[in-house]
């Protein structure tokens, strides 16, 4: 495929509807549609309210938005430096292989740079196997000793009432 220039933005609250579209759209190609909960009134509050809790980088073509980075700050006690986790990067299939999602990572990469980060980390489902080749040819390495967990729901509730001592 030939590369397509993209223009890369800060998405804004007014992008509120393409960022649920484009989480839709990955959500979709993850298998993973049954757990959207998100709306627009969610995504504004939470991106864009008193605590935005993460950033948004949209990457347009002359005609529509091709892709999304999501992104949240994280921080590294071993290097004692502020780090990014790129929660989500998407492209839209028909678009795919032009360049869109290196772009987006270069802007992701340059941010993180700009802000004295040690590390910028991201997870890949272990099938997603174009993936995994894209990030590899970037030069990522798998944390492969790695194992995260995630507590959720009624665990998360439980967890949080229980008292010390």
């Amino acid at each position: 495929m030939t590369l397509t220039p993209v223009r890369i933005f800060p998405a804004t609250e007014a992008d509120v509807p393409v960022i649920l579209e484009m989480i839709r759209g990955l959500a979709e190609y993850e298998k993973l549609e049954h757990l959207v909960v998100a709306t627009e009134d969610k995504l504004r509050a939470t991106l864009f309210g008193e605590r935005p809790a993460a950033e948004v980088l949209l990457a347009w073509t002359e005609t529509e938005c091709a892709g999304i980075a999501l992104f949240f700050s994280s921080y590294s006690t071993f290097l004692a430096q502020p780090g990014i986790f790129l929660e989500d990067l998407y492209v839209k299939p028909h678009l795919r292989g032009a360049g869109t999602g290196t772009a987006l990572l270069a802007r992701l990469a340059q941010l993180a740079v700009d802000r004295g980060c040690g590390r910028l980390e991201w997870d890949v489902l272990d099938w997603n196997a174009p993936s995994i080749g894209f990030y590899k040819a970037l030069g990522a390495t798998a944390m492969d000793e790695w194992t995260r967990y995630r507590m959720t729901g009624e665990a998360l509730t439980q967890l949080a009432a229980r008292r010390a001592g």
